[in-house]
């Protein structure tokens, strides 16, 4: 007989909180179970949906991208080639993410070098003034 799962054993045993539980729901993503007497209880199989879910996230993908990969798995046409274009777009997304990040980064260093003289008057602050003109150094 399988065990009766309610929304804290669910949780504990997806190692999330009861919360991301909830937010699930509203979001569409698991689909609260009717109440049995005073309790909800949730089928196992929630469990590995849920470490999927956290999974994806944790890999860079958001709700509604992972709900599309979820959607594949029970799709009867769908292919391993699905799921790696989807991935491939991710690494992609990542890429240009990082590419923007270091310019960034290379920008906010330009700013900083700015400043040669900390001790000057804020009114006076070179860094503040390339913010302000939108210029670097």
């Amino acid at each position: 007989m399988k065990e009766k799962i309610t929304i804290g054993k669910l949780a504990a045993a997806a190692n999330v909180n009861i919360e991301t539980i909830r937010f699930y729901e509203r979001k569409g993503v698991l689909k609260q179970p009717n109440k049995l007497g005073h309790f909800r209880y949730y089928p196992e199989e929630y469990i590995t949906r849920i470490r999927f879910i956290k999974r994806s996230q944790e890999l860079g993908f958001s709700l509604k991208e992972t709900v599309d990969l979820l959607e594949l798995k029970i799709k009867d046409q769908a292919k391993c080639s699905d799921v790696l274009t989807k991935a491939e777009e991710k690494i992609s997304e990542i890429d240009k993410k990082i590419k923007d990040l270091k310019q960034m980064r290379k920008s906010l260093k330009d700013l900083a070098n700015c400043c040669e003289d900390k001790s000057i008057p804020l009114s006076d602050c070179p860094v503040l003034e390339c913010f302000i003109n939108g210029k670097d150094k």
